[in-house]
């Protein structure tokens, strides 16, 4: 900017610089007119202006007006390599060490040495402020939860009323185990009935379970039926969770007169809501060999299909309506008919579901 031909003392806060402000009133008494000639504005001191000469640092460069500024400025003669026109975000960045930056979160986070004063204070230091007692029994409690100690846990998954055609009906099947994460003591039971004649089938089965896959335990053990002719069965399967939230409990049965079983239980929670849940269940049963005495044929013995509409009061109480469909296949649809009974019964249930 050429300075020597403006006459700053005659100069008003808003004269030729449309938009600029100039507080020389307000800021400082008036200033006396002298020639800016030989004035090197680069190496006038940020901080405080020359006595008598003109303030640039209250100057708004920024509202400036573009017609009139450039009307008023020789910007040939301007010297921009001294002015600081206010930094613009581009400008900031240019001292910017981009290379200290993590551009990525996939990039190594690295891994530096606790400081030397981890673990420096005394082993016992919180007994000081809670006592020993507290502390004590906070140390139980931590191990119980985070050391895979042992546990006991009960689960009546099916208490059911049964409605039919004839005689009504009941069934039970519960199940539950002590242990730890890995290896645990786990027992089933289940039977059903009709009202006012005797248990149709019971039987009650002890197993040893070990995890063999985070969603999954390996089973075996022996199974012990109550009712009709007397069998004891070793016992080896599976029991665990599939993808999609299927619980799975597959185990084959060899009886003490060297019959082969297997069942197949499925079933899956559908969540409506938090506390309604709809769950499908279907099994199966299976035989390797007929076995007259317990009207079961070869092959695909029994399909038992049913849809359980449930509502949690909690998360351990809840009541269930629903409806059972059961099919016998082949020769043990054969050995009911023989027996008087049908084959194909719909069961109209009312139950409960808890577990603790």
């Amino acid at each position: 900017m050429d300075h020597s031909t403006m006459d700053h003392g005659s100069m008003t806060a808003r004269d030729g610089h449309s938009g600029m402000t100039m507080p020389m009133d307000a800021a400082r008494p008036q200033a006396s007119p002298e020639s800016h000639d030989g004035m090197d504005h680069g190496s006038m001191p940020q901080g405080k202006p020359a006595e008598g000469a003109m303030d640039h640092s209250q100057m708004n460069h920024g509202e400036m007006g573009q017609a009139e500024a450039s009307s008023s400025m020789d910007h040939g003669q301007m010297d921009h390599s001294q002015m600081s026109h206010g930094e613009t975000p581009s400008q900031d960045m240019q001292g910017m060490d981009h290379s200290a930056m993590q551009m990525g979160a996939d990039d190594d986070i690295p891994l530096l040495p606790p400081p030397p004063e981890a673990g420096s204070g005394p082993a016992r230091a919180a007994v000081a402020i809670w006592g020993e007692e507290a502390m004590n029994e906070a140390r139980r409690e931590l191990v119980r939860e985070t050391d895979g100690g042992m546990r006991f846990w009960f689960q009546g998954d099916r208490l059911e009323y049964r409605a039919r055609e004839g005689k009504d009906g009941y069934l039970w099947d519960i199940q539950g185990y002590y242990g730890g994460d890995i290896d645990k003591f786990w027992f089933k039971s289940e039977g059903e009935g009709s009202f006012g004649e005797p248990i149709e089938g019971a039987e009650v089965q002890a197993l040893w379970s070990r995890a063999i896959a985070p969603f999954f335990d390996f089973q075996a053990g022996v199974r012990q039926d109550l009712t009709g002719p007397e069998r004891t069965h070793a016992v080896i399967g599976i029991q665990g969770l599939m993808p999609y939230r299927f619980e799975v409990d597959a185990a084959a049965f060899v009886s003490t007169k060297g019959d082969v079983t297997a069942r197949i239980e499925g079933e899956l929670d559908q969540r409506i809501t938090q506390r309604l849940i709809l769950q499908p269940r279907a099994e199966l049963a299976l035989s390797a060999q007929d076995i007259p005495e317990l009207g079961i044929g070869a092959g695909l013995d029994r399909i038992e299909a049913g849809l359980r509409l449930r509502y949690e009061f909690a998360r351990e109480f809840a009541p269930y309506v629903g409806v059972s469909q059961e099919w016998r296949i082949g020769d043990s649809a054969d050995f009911a008919r023989a027996a008087g009974e049908d084959p194909s019964v719909t069961n109209y249930v009312v139950g409960v579901r808890f577990w603790f």
